[in-house]
């Protein structure tokens, strides 16, 4: 029986089975997690480099999506708090592993944010880097995250 997470406190629950004994380069990487009360699954990898499946998320993209969902989520709670109408945002967020340090050296996110006619740029630049401010997993890293924002206004309709 899984327990649910308390508000503000998570759980994850993973999970691999297999077989070590061929060595470092005969045992699957591939496993599954799950992180209560969501529930649906994550099957997970190693990344291609280190023998990993390439049709799966491995643990470096998905830091990089948290990162990139986290500083999504912060600028539309800023922008709505603030009256700000915001009609699309991309973000293609990137990330290298530096090996020799063994960590991700920067995590980069290019944000385009798409907003209703009449809306100061300027205005939605200094919500995004409030809500770069305000957004828990980039406080939580030891890496730097770069945010740089560009906005488009939507032509009167």
């Amino acid at each position: 029986m899984t327990t649910r997470p308390a508000p503000h406190a998570y759980l994850a629950l993973l999970q691999w089975q297999g077989s070590t004994a061929a060595g470092i380069r005969g045992y699957s990487r591939t496993h599954t997690a799950l992180a209560p009360p969501a529930g649906q699954g994550l099957a997970l990898s190693a990344d291609p480099a280190f023998r990993g499946d390439p049709e799966l998320l491995n643990p470096e993209q998905l830091l990089l999506t948290a990162a990139s969902s986290c500083q999504l989520l912060s600028f539309l709670g800023e922008a709505a708090r603030a009256g700000v109408d915001v009609l699309a945002y991309e973000d293609e967020a990137s990330a290298r592993l530096d090996l020799e340090r063994g960590r991700l050296d920067a995590i980069r996110l290019a944000v385009t944010v798409r907003v209703a006619p009449g809306t100061d740029p300027g205005a939605v630049r200094d919500l995004a880097a409030r809500a770069h401010r305000a957004c828990f997993v980039a406080n939580s890293l030891a890496v730097p995250v770069d945010v740089v924002t560009e906005v488009e206004v939507s032509p009167r309709g």
